[in-house]
Parts: C-alpha cells; sequence; structure tokens
C-alpha cells in the first residue's frame, strides 16, 4: 500500500470514529431544554444582549399571540425605508451616511459629512506595498480567506495593534471600512490572474468617489460604470450594512471582541461566520438556481411549469437536490423582508437599462408562487416571503460582478455593522462571552494501554 492509499484508508477509519464521538442523542437537547442555534422552538431568538444599533421587527404580540407583520429594519431607530426614501430623493449616494449613523448614532449634517468622508479618504488606499507582499502573494480561490487573511496581515502594519482604547479602536474600524473594498477587489483580481489565467490590473482608489462608485472603477477594466449602477450597488451596500446584534457575524464580533483581543482578529473572526453558505453566501445559491431553472423550463411565462419545478425542487428531484428554494424564507421575517421589498423596484430599473426584463419578471413570478408551492407541500409550514438574497444576486451579476465577489461585496457593507457593534461591546465594558454546555458523558476509568 503507498502513502497516499494509507493516508486515505486512515483519514476513511479515523472520520467515521471523530463522527461518532462527536454525535449527541437528539433527545438529550429536549431533555436539557437545549436552546439549539440559540432559538426557542417557535423560532424565537434567546436574548442574550441588548444594542442601540439595529433592530429586526417582524411580529407584534396579541393577547399572548405572536402574530407576524410586514417586516422592519431599523437602524439606530429610524426606519431603514425613511433612511433609503431620503438620500434617494435627494439624488445622493446613501453608503456612507448610514456607516456615520451606525457608528455615531446620529445622521450627519453637510459638515460632519464632509469630514468623515475626508477622514475614509485618507484610509482607503493600502500600506505600500502591501498589494504585492499580501494580496498578489499565494492568492486564495476564495476571496473571503483573502480578506480574512488581508485583515490580519494588517495587524503588522499598526504600531497601535492592540491598542483596544475607544480612539484607537475607532480609527481602526474607520481605516477597514475605507479599505475593504480595495482588499476585495485586489484580492479578485489576484485570483482571476493566478487561477484564471486573465489580466492583471489594479486600480487604485480615488477619493472623489463613493465606496459603491470605487468598487466598479476598480473592478472593471475600463473603470467605467452608470450612475444606475452605481446607485444599485449604493443601495445594496446600504441594506446589507447592519442586522441587529443577533446575526451570526455580529454575535461573533461581540464574542470575540468580549474576550480583549484586538480589531483585527476580531474583525477576521467575522469574515469567517460570513463566509459560511447559511449567512453570507445564499445569493450565490439563487442565481445558480435560477441558472438551473432557466436552462430547464421551456417556457419562462408558464405558471405551472414554474410550479412544477419548484416542488421538484422541495422534493430533492432538481437543482442541487438540497429541497430548498433558495431566496425564500428567513428565520426571522415571514411575511416580507424590508430589504427585498425596497431592493426589488430599483432591480426592475436595472433590468430594463440591461434588456433583462424576461429574466426579471421570472424572479417576480418565482417570488409570487414559492410561498404557494411550499404551503402546499408542507401545510405545517410557516408564512414564507422573498428575504434580501433573492433580489441580490440578480443584482450583483447585472452589474457584472463575478460570483466570488457576492459574499465580498456583503463583507463590504457589514464591516459597519461589526465596526459599529464591537464599539458597543467595548464602551458598555461587559464581561467575556461564555455561555454553558452541559456534558453528557459518562464517567469512565483511565485503561492502561495493555488492558485497551
Amino acid at each position: 500500500m503507498n502513502n497516499y492509499d494509507m493516508e486515505s484508508e486512515a483519514l476513511k477509519k479515523l472520520s467515521k470514529m471523530a463522527e461518532e464521538s462527536g454525535y449527541i442523542k437528539p433527545e438529550l437537547y429536549r431533555r436539557y431544554e437545549v436552546k439549539r442555534g440559540l432559538r426557542d422552538l417557535d423560532g424565537k431568538g434567546v436574548l442574550v444582549g441588548l444594542t442601540e444599533i439595529g433592530e429586526v421587527h417582524s411580529y407584534i404580540m396579541d393577547e399572548g399571540e405572536k402574530v407576524s407583520v410586514p417586516g422592519r429594519l431599523i437602524y439606530r431607530g429610524m426606519d431603514i425605508r425613511d433612511i433609503v426614501k431620503g438620500f434617494s430623493e435627494d439624488d445622493r449616494f446613501g453608503f456612507e451616511e448610514t456607516a456615520y449613523l451606525l457608528l455615531f448614532g446620529n445622521l450627519p449634517d453637510q459638515n460632519a459629512q464632509k469630514e468623515f468622508l475626508q477622514i475614509l479618504s485618507l484610509y482607503e488606499r493600502l500600506p505600500e506595498d502591501f498589494t504585492r507582499d499580501v494580496i498578489l502573494k499565494a492568492p486564495s480561490k476564495d476571496i473571503m480567506n483573502t480578506l480574512a487573511r488581508s485583515v490580519l496581515a494588517l495587524y503588522s502594519f499598526d504600531e497601535n495593534a492592540d491598542d483596544t482604547s475607544m480612539p484607537n479602536v475607532l480609527k481602526q474600524c474607520l481605516k477597514l471600512i475605507a479599505c475593504f473594498p480595495s482588499l476585495a477587489v485586489y484580492g479578485y483580481h489576484a485570483f482571476n490572474h493566478y487561477h484564471g489565467d486573465q489580466s492583471l490590473y489594479i486600480h487604485s482608489p480615488r477619493a472623489d468617489l463613493s465606496i459603491a462608485e470605487n468598487i466598479l472603477a476598480m473592478l472593471r477594466p475600463d473603470s467605467s460604470y452608470t450612475k444606475l449602477e452605481a446607485q444599485l450597488l449604493d443601495l445594496a451596500l446600504v441594506l446589507h450594512a447592519e442586522h441587529g446584534g443577533g446575526n451570526n457575524s455580529s454575535f461573533v464580533t461581540h464574542v470575540v471582541t468580549s474576550t480583549g483581543t484586538d480589531t483585527y482578529s476580531a474583525i477576521a473572526a467575522a469574515i469567517g461566520a460570513l463566509k459560511g453558505p447559511r449567512h453570507g453566501g445564499a445569493n450565490i445559491k439563487v442565481v445558480q438556481m435560477f441558472d438551473d431553472m432557466k436552462e430547464k423550463l421551456k417556457n419562462w411565462d408558464d405558471d405551472e411549469e414554474i410550479e412544477h419545478y419548484l416542488t421538484q425542487v422541495l422534493s430533492k428531484n432538481e437543482f442541487d437536490r438540497s429541497g430548498l428554494i433558495y431566496g425564500i424564507g428567513h428565520a426571522v421575517y415571514s411575511i416580507s423582508d424590508p430589504r427585498a421589498v425596497i431592493l426589488k423596484g430599483y432591480v426592475a430599473q436595472l433590468a430594463q437599462e440591461k434588456g433583462l426584463e424576461d429574466e426579471f419578471n421570472l424572479y417576480a413570478k418565482v417570488e409570487n408562487l414559492a410561498p404557494q408551492v411550499i404551503a402546499k407541500f408542507n401545510t405545517m409550514y410557516k408564512t414564507v416571503s422573498a428575504n434580501v438574497d433573492f433580489y441580490s444576486g440578480f443584482v450583483y451579476k447585472m452589474l457584472n460582478i463575478p460570483m466570488e465577489m457576492f459574499t465580498p461585496i456583503f463583507a463590504i457593507s457589514r464591516i459597519v455593522g461589526w465596526s459599529a457593534h464591537r464599539i458597543e461591546e467595548i464602551a458598555n465594558c461587559g464581561k467575556i462571552i461564555r455561555p454553558a454546555y452541559k456534558s453528557v458523558a459518562p464517567r469512565r476509568s483511565y485503561l492502561k494501554m495493555d488492558e485497551r
């Protein structure tokens, strides 16, 4: 047996042993009333902290009964719909204004906005030779890994990396917010060059452009984009910037920050959480599902044919055989996800500009039909609706953003929320977050080697 076969057989045997040793009987979770996933049986999250940054509202209590209502997303007490309406009516980009609100608790006036933008422009360029020595060397096939590694590498360029005083942490967070677009885009170009055998080009960020504009300008070979394209990407960044302290990556930020560690370690951990397909990678699955659907449907306007495909997906006979209609349903929202509602209106405009009305109409049909199909398939299932991932992937596709960049763009947005939650955790001098795990292993005696 050669070394490869020996390794394979050994790992097969050891992995089976590891899986068996890690398995815990489901009835034990019920016996000890363990809130798996930190959620009650009715899906309500277990209260583990307080925040003033973001709020997700999806139900009311009526005479002790939980009643679902149209979803609302609230940043610092302000409804996201009002925030979007405000900067849209003024024909302004809104992500930087939203970042200021989430970080400092109030909307900036003109002077504060100007000062904030100037600070971000000072921080958007990476340290000298960082791109060459860190990003272009050993490029990863996954841009989220590149992003996490780059964030950890920035620790070495910070003379006060372990200083957790508020002024220093804020400075670190602002630097990360400003340079995340470059880290992600350059990471993609490195991947595309070394793993895709494509031309390598590196465009520097421009101080006179918004973050959304800079992403498009740095990503595209000719740096060109339309106003509507930049506006829609800016909107997507606003909608993804924060989602309450209970979302997985923001909670990770609180947990890691509570240990007293540095900013770079905390944010790298959050990136690792967001990378997971159950969190930040869902919109990729939506696009892939629709690509499969478009290939197999004979008539995109035939409701019966679409319903049949969706039923087959639920039956694990189509697409990835997972039984999931991606982009439909959410852990918190049931009647509607406000982010999807807002995004849909703008998506229609871009689809018209790109000549993709037929594809947009297919998305709209699936949005309407999927909840009905799910209700027929499982009568016990709660009310479901399209979530933000349903349309965000379509947006990125229309913007010619490569699929490898979908989740990194989420991170470029959510770094604002993570920063706000890190600051909030430090400001409140909380205890180290350490929930309880009960051991259910039976007691055993140690056996000497010749007795085993």
